[in-house]
């Protein structure tokens, strides 16, 4: 089993960097209990998963899969009417077993629903009480709705993404949903525990899109303190560069450069038959437009299989641009099994990877309440207590 085996985590089901944190913890062996709400709305026609056929088998009976549904791999659900003082009971008493506890309400609503800090580490005071969201807890805006492109607009990451004189690019929810809200949270999480082996005491992990997807920019930052990152879009570079950006083939796709270093650069023009003595310099940014456009015209001529074949497993720094359908069957992916399939649903597999412990997706995504009395009675509560949780309708 993963390094975590052994850890005990209550993930109170949300939205972006909670899910993906608990996703990890349980990949890599924690004991992951979801509480979900007794019942999900169904998701109305364009939000359903799969092909036409699956939407018009989806009914109030048997909804479709959520969008995130993969993100709620390898835990158990349990679903627990959280206005139900029975319910709300039942989560203080998990606590008392938990290690972690996860929640990604806006400031405010586990405190008003009787799970919030001081009422979980009340119960237990070694507890790790683990908080996603877009703006902290505190501040101006930590009341304001918001998604992941705002959260990334106002910490400086969402402006410098694009091409010059064009509108910034909105990217996929990956900076501020998982790479400075999930991946962040997760870190806090596990420094958290890490300390309490010191001091023997919990404490509350804040874990805001906003801070993190700031984090993820400290580079950009130090690099505009020395002056050499300018503000105007799209001209550093990453991006700016002839040697560092994408490029179209001969049969439609692409293909990625990111020849910065100069012994990159120079194995690059060799590959492509260029004579270095008649081109300007690799850092002539005035020059750089130019030398775009005529690498433009030299990927043209050949599709990406025959530049894959030219320039892969060289030290051009050379990579195809692949679709998400292809990463999968790439053969280095294949090799290191980056991506797996779980009941016929491909999907990334864990990481990172452990020499002796290795990570595993321990069950496919549940659906919610199921796994209440198996979950519940591996974490102590006896039969009588669930039955009674049953009766006064706390869990469903």
């Amino acid at each position: 089993m993963g390094p975590l085996e052994g850890l005990k985590v209550v993930e109170v089901a949300s939205v972006g960097p909670v899910p993906f944190c608990a996703m990890l913890l349980a990949d890599m062996g924690a004991d992951v209990v979801r509480i979900d709400r007794p019942r999900e709305t169904v998701p109305g026609p364009d939000e359903l998963q799969g092909d036409a056929e699956r939407r018009a088998r989806a009914t109030e009976d048997e909804p479709p899969a959520p969008l995130d549904f993969v993100l709620r791999r390898g835990r158990r659900s349990i679903a627990v009417d959280l206005k139900n003082p029975e319910g709300v009971c039942l989560v203080l008493d998990l606590c008392e077993e938990a290690d972690v506890l996860l929640e990604g309400f806006r400031p405010g609503v586990a405190e008003r629903l009787g799970i919030g800090p001081e009422d979980c580490l009340g119960r237990n005071p070694g507890l790790v009480y683990g908080r996603g969201t877009g703006w902290g807890q505190e501040g101006p805006l930590a009341q304001a709705a918001g998604h992941d492109i705002n959260y990334i607009a106002l910490a400086g990451t969402l402006e410098p993404i694009g091409r010059p004189g064009q509108p910034p690019t909105v990217p996929l929810t990956l900076i501020g949903d998982f790479g400075g809200g999930g991946m962040v949270l997760t870190v806090g999480v596990t420094c958290a525990l890490l300390e309490r082996q010191r001091s023997g005491r919990g404490q509350v992990v804040d874990a805001a899109m906003v801070d993190g997807a700031a984090l993820l920019m400290t580079l950009q930052y130090g690099a505009r303190a020395l002056g050499v990152w300018s503000d105007e879009r799209g001209t550093n570079i990453t991006g700016g560069s002839h040697f560092y950006d994408v490029y179209e083939t001969a049969d439609g796709k692409y293909i990625s450069l990111a020849a910065a270093d100069p012994p990159f650069y120079a194995e690059l023009l060799r590959r492509l038959d260029l004579d270095r003595e008649r081109l300007p310099d690799q850092m002539d940014r005035e020059r750089w437009p130019e030398m775009k456009t005529r690498f433009a015209e030299i990927f043209r001529q050949r599709t990406r299989a025959e530049w894959c074949e030219l320039l892969q497993d060289t030290d051009v720094c050379f990579a195809p641009v692949l679709s998400m359908a292809e990463a999968p069957e790439h053969l280095h992916n294949r090799a290191r099994r980056t991506f797996v399939d779980i009941d016929g649903v491909v999907q990334p597999a864990p990481a990172p990877r452990f020499s002796r412990t290795e990570s595993v997706i321990q069950r496919p995504p549940p659906r919610p309440g199921e796994h209440a009395d198996e979950a519940l009675r591996d974490w102590g509560v006896s039969d009588q207590q669930i039955a009674k949780l049953r009766r006064a309708r706390a869990i469903l």
